[in-house]
């Protein structure tokens, strides 16, 4: 098992090990000695990340680390975490390099890289990066660098993304009758949404969008939707887009203010792209997070939903296995395999919103018909990741649940990949039923284990 990466590369509080200044350095080193092994030349990394007040130092150390290894690093600065994907597959770097901790408090960083193909990094790169962190000594309390000088930015990268989401993504795209109300999280998206939105015609309306480097996700973006609600209703638009952090993801809601989350947006696109004779196979790939709903209006419509594990590189996998056209997440992380191997908010955004302009319909009325059953999920801080099964109560209590269900609904009980934290998700007919079902294990469950 990994000490240090998780279902989403490594993340943990700025200043704790790994994220402190030598075990940085080291990871950058063992970063370039791989590439170069792999690779049999000098390797190069693009890097970039969100707006918190850690990025910059955690960027320049690693940059240290691999440049001390005899790499090379280009710094894209505050980017969206696919944006350093496109740039690591189109600029002939060997890998790609995100400092963010995504949906996460500012408090909160992490690392992702991305292979030149635009995947995230393989399991074996993950295991030669921990055996490099492995032998370090983990000091007792947190250490933050004092004037960390931060890397120099190539402004040309950032532009180079750009052109491709208004150029490429947004080919032909006329949005000249949208009025786009746009949450930035205060994070990457902040300086990249309203240029891509306007620059194919929309009316743009902005919020949060101003980055102090502690304000990022804080009460807005798209872990607080009532944000956006209220503002898209208040400026009149047709719809609101919240991205998250780093902009990987993106959540909508529609001219009401009514929240569409990514099963929504999975319906919508497949039977979109079903009814031009692009989603071959007939296949949607989502995670065993999604919605019962998501899986009954897809099956009324003759398409098949593929499950996979939380987490999007194992719908990734699934979408390159199965040849699939689209997958993604219920969070909004939403992959176009055909266009980008990684999840893209302002791809997703733009794909609903071209969707809705060919369809000449409201987002509202895009999903007519689509029904979401009752879902509840609770979430329980916990000690340690336990496994349920060896804990009798749990266990037992579990099992009760899914038999109180039987096939009248689901029981997912999980651990987070990247948080000590166990999620109790409930679906049911009855919402009441569905969530006095799940508070009842996770009081269990906080008596067992619980923090």
């Amino acid at each position: 098992m990994k000490r240090f990466f998780g279902t989403d590369g490594i993340r943990t509080q700025a200043g704790h090990f790994p994220l402190q200044p030598l075990p940085l350095e080291t990871l950058g080193g063992a970063l370039a000695n791989e590439l170069s092994r792999r690779h049999a030349e000098p390797p190069r990394i693009v890097i970039g990340g969100d707006t918190r007040e850690s990025s910059a130092w955690i960027a320049a150390c690693l940059a240290r680390g691999f440049e001390t290894a005899g790499g090379t690093v280009a710094c894209a600065g505050v980017i969206p975490t696919p944006g350093v994907a496109f740039l690591a597959r189109v600029g002939g770097f060997h890998a790609g390099v995100v400092v963010s901790a995504s949906h996460n408090p500012f408090e909160d960083n992490g690392i992702k890289i991305f292979l030149p193909s635009g995947e995230k990094q393989d399991d074996d790169l993950e295991r030669r990066l921990e055996a490099a962190l492995e032998s370090l000594p983990i000091p007792a309390g947190p250490v933050i660098p004092e004037d960390e000088a931060p890397l120099w930015d190539d402004p040309a990268l950032a532009l180079t993304y750009l052109e491709f989401l208004t150029c490429k993504v947004g080919e032909n795209l006329d949005l000249s009758n949208f009025t786009v109300a746009l949450d930035c999280a205060n994070g990457a998206a902040s300086a990249y949404a309203h240029i891509v939105f306007q620059a194919l015609g929309a009316k743009t309306y902005v919020t949060a969008a101003s980055p102090d480097g502690r304000n990022i996700n804080r009460d807005c973006g798209s872990l607080h939707l009532d944000h956006l609600s209220q503002f898209t209703r208040e400026v009149g638009a047709d719809l609101g887009v919240a991205f998250d952090g780093d902009a990987d993801r993106c959540l909508f809601v529609d001219a009401a203010g009514k929240p569409v989350d990514g099963d929504a947006v999975l319906y919508l696109m497949a039977k979109h792209l079903d009814a031009k004779g692009e989603l071959t196979p007939r296949t949607v790939v989502a995670t065993v997070m999604s919605n019962l709903g998501l899986e009954v209006a897809l099956r009324d419509a003759g398409i098949e939903l593929q499950r996979t594990a939380v987490g999007d590189k194992y719908v990734l996998e699934e979408l390159i296995r199965t040849g699939a056209t689209i997958g993604g997440e219920q969070s909004g992380h939403i992959i176009f395999p055909r266009r980008s191997l990684a999840g893209d908010g302002m791809m997703t955004a733009l794909n609903v919103v071209a969707a809705l302009a060919e369809q000449k319909a409201s987002l509202a009325d895009a999903l007519a018909g689509f029904v979401t059953y009752p879902q509840i999920l609770v979430n329980v801080r916990v000690r340690e990741k336990i496994p349920f099964a060896d804990v009798p109560a749990i266990a037992a209590a579990a099992g009760e649940v899914e038999a109180h269900f039987a096939d009248r609904g689901r029981l997912l009980l999980r651990y987070s990949g990247t948080e000590n934290l166990a999620r109790v998700m409930i679906e049911g007919e009855q919402e009441s039923d569905v969530t006095a079902q799940a508070h009842r294990l996770a009081d269990i469950i906080r008596g067992e284990i619980g923090a």
